[in-house]
């Protein structure tokens, strides 16, 4: 039977998997914007998220804020444990939407140049961030019998984790291009459908090393999940999706790309949390420290008032998200700048 404490675990692997897909192809099109040939091109990545991009980042605060309210010894613990790591990436995130909004005050090329390396950076490294933090969940984290994290910040740049660090921020590099390939016409366009392809290839070779890595640094990933129903829910989709990423990426279509990325992701995030249920901060230390969705919980009366507002909160908020997209729909170029 389905609880109350499953149903916010799912909720807030639901909220991180919307994240990861619209704030992924903001992040890969950064990352993208320290390749950019030409300035056209450069606006043109500006003005294909320029609508978007702080909308998606909401995604991620609602996500925190859901895992503070359904589960506060989990946000207590993983928040004051990557505390350092949390404002590196605060920084970058603050450099990227600083750069956004002023480029354009000035043409003079060394000002754009700093605010394009600024953007790019400020892209790269949250890719990346993402990536190591899901690298030591999936791990691990030193959490003591107290709930209380006992590691450090050089600790978290474990081998692990730098992997999965890297396949994240390939993979959104791959979803920026896809978004990109649908919002850009010409030569261009066909430069992104060719970086797809070529980020696929490393992704793939990059997830094969990760889950076998997994194998042998978190075996307990894989205990029984032949038997977990969202496994077989998840993993096809996830086979699917990955071998339709270059079938489209070469196609008429540059939507179905897009949409071939985005159900990788959805995939990936389900997969994480079927390995990981019931625990949401695995302990290192002693497996019986680890904070579950059980033992890490609010009470019921708090995660049922939760769940009345999210149902009637959600749909208004997808709704607005829906019609922001098809306001911004279309084709983009250079000519026309972010403001």
């Amino acid at each position: 039977m389905i609880d109350l404490n499953t149903i916010w675990f799912v909720l807030i692997g639901v909220l991180l998997a919307a994240y990861a897909i619209l704030d992924g192809f903001d992040l890969g099109t950064g990352v993208w914007h320290l390749f950019a040939r030409r300035e056209d091109e450069r606006r043109a990545h500006l003005t294909a998220i320029g609508p978007v991009w702080d909308g998606n980042e909401v995604w991620l605060l609602t996500a925190g804020g859901a895992l503070f309210a359904a589960f506060p010894p989990v946000y207590a613990a993983v928040f004051s444990g990557f505390y350092l790591a949390f404002m590196l990436l605060l920084a970058a995130l603050i450099f990227r939407a600083v750069a956004l909004e002023f480029r354009h005050h000035n043409t003079a090329p060394a000002w754009t140049r700093w605010w394009d390396w600024a953007f790019g950076l400020g892209s790269l490294v949250p890719a990346l961030l993402y990536g190591v933090a899901i690298g030591n969940i999936l791990r691990g984290i030193p959490i003591d019998v107290a709930g209380e994290f006992r590691g450090s910040f050089l600790g978290l740049l474990n081998p692990y984790a730098l992997l999965v660090g890297a396949l994240t921020l390939v993979f959104f590099a791959m979803h920026g291009a896809a978004y990109l390939a649908m919002k850009t016409n010409g030569d261009q366009a066909a430069r992104m459908r060719t970086c797809v392809t070529r980020s696929w290839i490393a992704f793939v070779a990059l997830y094969v090393a990760a889950t076998v890595a997994s194998v042998f640094t978190a075996p307990r990933l894989f205990e029984a999940i032949l038997g977990k129903p969202l496994f077989w829910a998840c993993f096809p989709l996830l086979l699917v999706s990955v071998v339709a990423i270059p079938v489209f990426a070469n196609g008429p279509q540059p939507r179905r790309v897009f949409a071939a990325t985005s159900a990788t992701m959805f995939a990936m995030v389900g997969l994480a949390g079927t390995s990981l249920y019931p625990d949401l901060a695995p302990s290192s230390l002693d497996p019986a420290f680890s904070l579950t969705a059980y033992s890490a919980s609010s009470t019921p009366r708090t995660l049922g008032v939760m769940l009345i507002i999210t149902l009637v909160a959600l749909p208004a908020i997808l709704a607005y998200t829906a019609y922001v997209y098809y306001v911004f729909r279309g084709k983009v170029t250079g000519d026309e700048g972010y403001h």
